[in-house]
């Protein structure tokens, strides 16, 4: 998603619009749990006074992670309200300010800061509501097997059990 700095300019101090849709499978390709990410809806305005840009976007799109218990795919929406700051002078640099990015050329590239929030949104952990998934999910692998945990049954001393039958008579009586 890239805007010419002169069109940015030319609103003065009117905000510009712009939606589109973005793709940006290349995190599929990244060391990150994601599996498959469909193109990401953007939308936002760009506010320009003087050298100062300031970007603000809602992202929306949904991601396909593993699920945490059974590795299953789970197909996760997102939506997300970012805002960027960028500066034009030849002489800002990014140290100066690491909340500001510098400007180099004249087209605004927002791509980098749409994939940078959306790698900032993928959850630790999700979880599939899907039974099925859960009944084919591996229950054993090398060294390990899912053990269920079963209540144990009351069960009543050999030793006390006569008393127990003697205090079971009494409540009947």
């Amino acid at each position: 998603m890239k805007f010419p700095l002169q069109k940015l300019k030319q609103t003065g101090d009117e905000p510009f619009y712009f939606e589109d849709d973005v793709d940006i499978l290349e995190l599929e390709q990244l060391n990150n749990d994601i599996r498959r990410i469909s193109p990401v809806h953007v939308k936002g305005q760009a506010m320009t006074r003087g050298n100062d840009i300031t970007v603000t976007f809602s992202i929306d799109g949904e991601m396909v992670l593993p699920c945490a218990r059974t590795l299953v795919d789970v197909t996760y929406p997102f939506h997300i309200d970012a805002l960027e700051a960028f500066n034009l002078s030849p002489y800002h640099t990014e140290e100066d300010d690491s909340e500001v990015h510098s400007v180099n050329g004249e087209v605004l590239d927002l791509t980098p800061y749409i994939k940078e929030n959306v790698q900032l949104e993928i959850p630790t952990r999700v979880f599939s509501n899907d039974d099925e998934a859960h009944e084919a999910a591996p229950q054993e692998g090398k060294g390990w097997q899912v053990v269920t945990e079963e209540p144990e049954e009351t069960k009543v001393d050999p030793r006390m059990a006569k008393l127990q039958s003697l205090l079971n008579e009494e409540e009947n009586e």
